[in-house]
Order: structure tokens, then sequence, then C-alpha cells
């Protein structure tokens, strides 16, 4: 199990907070154009601190709307992303699961096929494309239906912790492991109160990551840290608590 950081679109935040862990995820997309990044300078921190690279692509932008010519258009967009992010040798690209309208039922199949189309970019630019829950988002799929979109297409999942908890509270955590954790490649660990506040150090929220321990102990994927700050040793101490959670046997 790797245990990761996820770093924004900075290369100067990267380069202070990496040093021990075992990847970074960069943000490319939106107000980042990827072909602006100095991939040299990535290289070399990443290398000064023996860590792989993940991406995630754009937050904003939804994959299924019920356009066809704007969803070709989505697919056409984050292939060029995830081609760089192949250049760039980056093991996996973090895709939200959203749609224009998310509770619309006839946008399902059309998320399944955008999906597909996103994943077979992704593979030909040998990167693994993971899906993650932001179910408690405007544009986010519920957690069941992203969880059962992300098994027909055979697509991983990045499962964020935080996000199901403020979704559904730890019920949610539960029942998304317990139903779809054999899907889950990647981890966004954090902490979150119900009042709203998220992406915390883990003790700092009110998660019960004991239900995590329950489903994902021994988990053998990538993990990032996602904590709203540049102290590094709340970063390094979110790390090794979720490596407690998920080294546990029990």
């Amino acid at each position: 199990m790797d245990v990761g950081l996820t770093v924004g679109d900075s290369l100067e935040r990267t380069e202070r907070t990496i040093e021990g862990f075992d990847l970074a995820e960069l943000s490319v997309g939106d107000g980042t154009d990827p072909d602006e990044i100095d991939v040299g300078q990535l290289e070399t921190i990443l290398a000064a601190a023996d860590a792989d690279l993940c991406v995630h692509l754009p937050f904003k932008q939804v994959v299924a709307t019920p356009v066809p010519e704007i969803n070709d258009a989505i697919v056409d967009y984050l292939s060029r992303l995830l081609e760089w992010a192949g250049t760039a040798d980056a093991e996996k690209a973090v895709l939200h699961g959203t749609a224009r309208n998310p509770h619309d039922t006839d946008l399902r199949p059309v998320f399944a096929d955008q999906l597909e189309a996103i994943g077979t970019a992704a593979a030909d630019a040998d990167v693994e494309l993971v899906v993650e829950n932001v179910g408690h988002q405007k544009r986010g799929l519920p957690l069941t239906v992203l969880g059962d979109l992300a098994r027909e297409t055979e697509t991983a999942v990045c499962f964020d912790v935080g996000h199901a908890y403020m979704e559904d509270g730890d019920d949610g955590v539960d029942r998304f492991c317990s139903r779809y954790g054999d899907l889950v490649s990647h981890l966004h660990v954090h902490d979150a109160r119900s009042r709203g506040d998220t992406h915390l150090p883990i003790g700092a929220g009110e998660i019960d990551y004991g239900v995590v321990t329950d489903h994902l102990a021994g988990f053998e994927g990538t993990v990032a840290v996602e904590v709203f700050t540049d102290d590094v040793t709340l970063l390094r101490d979110t790390a090794r608590r979720a490596r407690t959670v998920l080294e546990s046997d029990s």
C-alpha cells in the first residue's frame, strides 16, 4: 500500500510537502493547462522524494449532460488530459462522478457510456482511471448509483471516505464499502463533521474509521491524504493514522 498526498496544482506545494510520502496527486485541467506544467521540475521533485505521480482531473467538469455534442467534447478534453498524464508517467487519474442532473435517471446510461469512453482513453495512455464519489455535491451521483455504474462499466473507484460521510454518515461509508469495496483501487482520506467541515486531519472530526477497517483492512491500493493544510506534521499524522486503519488485522 502506498500512501500519498493531494497537492492541488502547485509544484511549490508539492516540493514543500511531499517528502516522506509515496505519491503526489496533482490537479490538472480547469485553470491549470497541463502543457504549462514544468514536467522537468515535476520529475525532479518526485525523484528527490522517491514518489510516484497520480493526477486529479478537473473538479468542475461534469461527465455527462443531455447534449451529445457536449458529451463528445468532454471526452475529447479529458482524453487530452489523460494523454498528458500518460506522458508524465502518472499511475492513476481521479475523475469526479458527476452529471448535469445526477438525479435524472435518463442520464445514467449516458454517464456509463461516457465513463467507458474516458476509461478507454485512460487505458490508451497507460493510466488507471478511478471514479470518485462526490454525492454530497450538487452534481455528484449518489453513492449507490455511482457504485452500480462503476461495476457495470468495470471502472475502478476512488473512494473518498469524507465525502461518503458527508453524504450519509458512517452508514454511507459502511454501505458503500460492503457493496463495492472490491472496486476500490484508490482512497482519499480525511476527516469531516456533519455540520459541514471537511478535509480535516483524521481524528479532528466525527468519522468512525473503524468502519473502514472492517471492510478495507489489508488494502493493497493507493491512498491520498486530502487534508486542506500545509502543516506537514498534521499531514504526516493523518498518513500514519490511515496506515494504522488500513493495515489493521481486524
